[in-house]
């Protein structure tokens, strides 16, 4: 696999490896997305391919700027207030598909809705403006596995399957981001708890409601089992058994913790080190693992919500 540096006309060269029909993963602000030519149906295909995703699982659409976002999806006023509010940025919006909408109908995983977002991460806005089509860009990682935060994530989950990667750095936010749909009536609904909080997307949109997380969602990265390491995984555990490596946070579980998410019980700094601590986990080859509550306020519910699909019951399409 290349390792595409955006110095020294790194960045271009991977735009071209797009614009072949090729995927190239690269970094945003939540994690790396392994990117496809959006409008190409063979590209989004091979992105389908490369994750083993399931076909009924829609893969997010990254695009420079809500100008281009208006090509593909159509805005209610409350979309528009989200996109001013938060684009660029780690929120992803589920609209309706224009009329002439081009974008590969695999990538909508056949619904009549695009998850679409305008990525904040400025290498990333870089890139698709040089790819020159919108990218359908989903978590650079096997389907169901650990989502990347670092290249080397990418490397390990993906070598062999897809021509390289545009070296970012570390994500800075470390889970993906949060989706927002609307309901037949046009009520906001949270799809996904992600790297912007529920707080912050009601004190812009109003109350949003809650969606059932039934597996059948048009939200990626809603199956039931997802983001697992390879060892099973209890939650709420308040002590270390026997054979389990423990992860923790906060100061009180650090006396058996093996990896703490947050010392100082900082849910920025343990979202950003999640799936990080996950695949050293899966380096260690650790037999189960065992993970402390975290609260389930502002970050820690899109924390808490990865980590109950790793414990989920492992299913035949991860």
């Amino acid at each position: 696999m290349k390792i595409f540096m955006p110095q020294n006309g790194g960045l271009d060269e991977a735009a071209a490896e797009i614009r072949a029909g090729n995927l190239v993963a690269f970094a945003t602000e939540t994690v790396y997305g392994l990117g496809g030519n959006a409008l190409d149906d063979t590209a989004v295909a091979k992105i389908y391919e490369a994750k083993g995703r399931p076909s009924f699982n829609p893969l997010i659409v990254h695009v420079p700027d809500i100008a281009t976002a208006r090509k593909y999806v159509t805005f209610n006023e409350t979309a528009e207030t989200l996109a001013a509010t938060f684009w660029p940025g780690a929120l992803t919006l589920v609209l309706p598909r224009t009329e002439d909408c081009p974008v590969s109908k695999l990538a909508s995983a056949g619904m009549e809705s695009l998850a679409i977002r305008v990525p904040g991460h400025r290498l990333a806005l870089e890139f698709l403006k040089a790819c020159d089509r919108p990218l359908a860009a989903p978590s650079a990682n096997p389907s169901g596995r650990i989502s990347p935060t670092s290249s080397q994530h990418v490397i390990e989950g993906l070598e062999g399957r897809i021509a390289g990667v545009l070296e970012g750095g570390s994500c800075a936010i470390g889970v993906e981001s949060a989706v927002v749909g609307f309901s037949e009536t046009g009520q906001p609904v949270l799809l996904r708890p992600g790297g912007i909080t529920r707080e912050a997307l009601e004190a812009a949109a109003g109350p949003l409601l809650d969606h059932k997380a039934d597996g059948t969602s048009p939200s990626p990265g809603m199956q039931l089992s997802h983001y697992a390491p390879e060892a099973p995984v209890r939650l709420n555990a308040t002590e270390k058994r026997d054979g389990e490596a423990f992860l923790g946070f906060g100061l009180a579980q650090e006396p058996i913790a093996d990896i703490n998410l947050s010392r100082t019980g900082d849910l920025t700094e343990a979202a950003a080190k999640l799936f990080s601590a996950l695949h050293l986990f899966d380096e260690m080859k650790v037999t189960r693992i065992a993970v402390g509550p975290v609260p389930e306020v502002g970050l820690g519910r899109a924390i808490n919500d990865r980590l109950r699909r790793a414990a989920a019951p492992r299913d035949s399409n991860d």
